[in-house]
């Protein structure tokens, strides 16, 4: 356990890192024109869950890497498909953030804000094939037990992205936005480079595709990719449904998606220092024991954010709002908040073992029958029992999701070491 923790926290440190990186920029706009922040939410709306489904078709690549952890120059071949793979979703993905003005003028965004957009679109899609073309460096490098490499890269781009963006913005605006994020995101693959360069101790250089040992990578990405969307996109919708309701409660609910983003830090970054352990066990007992470790370590860092929350309450919660009446409906939502946040770490957890297992088509699954229920109660929900209601329904939801996953990674387990779960590496 103290090996799997040892692990998680540059994990953890990365997530603080890129989100102080976030802030800084949504601050530097919010000082400089509400339209360019309006404009600016609007690209991140598309670029956030787009880029979280390149990242995590990225975090299917480690039960691939995970056996090869004793001897890293072995995995060169599976590196090289694993970055067919990610520039292929990047590209994926910088198509839809390309599109993003269009959208914007079919659903009726402001004329003056899609103008304000400018070329911001474009860099950001240059970044996503940026970032992909890593080839999930960072999944990679936990995969083969250097997750403290896993830091730099980040750090590098956080502080890169806070500091070119209060430079840039005052005169260039959301091209300054643009122009930082890109040269933070070549800078920050670079050093992923040099760093996965170490790790495998020999070159990757350059291969054709192999088609069928991509196809077997995408077998368990594509599927984790698809839970990103689900969740991304059912959030979303429990967010207009907020709104219609009344603007306070519409704030609190933000206040309270937030702190829910930072407790899952901790599960998050447990959950992916824990797929190489469970990937590598041979038998029943040492998945199992690994998935143990981590769920305990998750829950104790949910439930100690938690009780921080709690001990500080209302003098942390104006650091996000300075509306008396918005902070008094976030610490009433609090507990319920709070009991969802941690049926979610666990349920994560779950996830990222059925990944190890390579069944991430079953998280898949299970994402889309508990968040499919919670889409479809989303709205109504909202119109009898308000915010309240909607709260106490994702508790439900990651409650079931925690069963379903839970259920799932029991039964796939049972068969670590048996030949009916796929145990080794892909070929050479």
């Amino acid at each position: 356990m103290i090996a799997l923790l040892r692990a998680a926290v540059p994990l953890f440190l990365a997530m603080i890192a890129g989100m102080v990186g976030s802030l800084v920029v949504t601050s530097v706009l919010g000082n400089h024109d509400t339209v360019t922040l309006a404009a600016f939410a609007v690209v991140t709306a598309v670029l956030t869950p787009a880029s979280a489904a390149v990242q995590g078709a990225l975090r299917g690549l480690g039960p691939f890497v995970a056996p090869y952890r004793d001897d890293p120059s072995s995995a060169v071949p599976v590196v090289r498909d694993a970055r067919w793979l990610s520039l292929t979703t990047g590209l994926v993905g910088a198509l839809v953030v390309l599109c993003v003005p269009l959208l914007a003028r079919i659903t009726g965004v402001p004329p003056e804000v899609v103008r304000e957009m400018g070329l911001l679109p474009y860099f950001l899609a240059v970044y996503l094939l940026v970032f992909a073309s890593t080839g999930g460096a960072s999944t990679i490098l936990v995969a083969l037990g250097r997750s403290r490499n896993v830091l730099w890269p980040t750090l590098v781009f956080g502080v890169g992205l806070g500091g070119l963006t209060a430079a840039l913005v005052p005169s260039l605006g959301l091209t300054g936005v643009g122009i930082a994020w890109v040269v933070s995101g070549v800078t920050a693959a670079i050093v992923a480079a040099i760093n996965l360069r170490r790790a495998l101790g020999r070159p990757i250089g350059q291969a054709r595709p192999r088609t069928r040992e991509i196809a077997k990578l995408a077998k368990v990405s594509i599927p984790l990719a698809g839970t990103v969307l689900i969740k991304f996109g059912v959030l979303g919708v429990v967010t207009f449904a907020v709104s219609t309701t009344n603007a306070r409660d519409t704030a609190a609910h933000a206040v309270l998606s937030t702190l829910t983003g930072f407790m899952m830090f901790a599960s998050l970054s447990i959950a992916q220092a824990a797929v190489p352990e469970v990937a590598r066990a041979t038998d029943v007992a040492g998945a199992r024991r690994a998935h143990r470790s981590a769920a305990l370590l998750a829950i104790t860092g949910t439930l100690v954010a938690a009780v921080l929350l709690l001990g500080f309450g209302d003098n942390l919660l104006i650091l996000f709002s300075d509306d008396a009446a918005v902070r008094e409906r976030v610490l009433g939502l609090l507990p319920l908040m709070l009991l969802s946040s941690v049926l979610d770490a666990t349920q994560a957890v779950q996830g990222f073992g059925l990944t190890a297992l390579k069944r991430s088509a079953a998280s898949l699954l299970y994402f889309a029958i508990g968040y499919g229920l919670l889409v479809v109660a989303a709205v109504p929900v909202a119109r009898a029992w308000g915010i309240t209601g909607l709260w106490v329904a994702m508790a439900l939801a990651n409650g079931l999701l925690t069963v379903l996953q839970g259920t799932g990674f029991h039964r796939h387990s049972a068969k670590v070491g048996t030949g009916a779960a796929p145990a080794s590496p892909i070929g050479r």
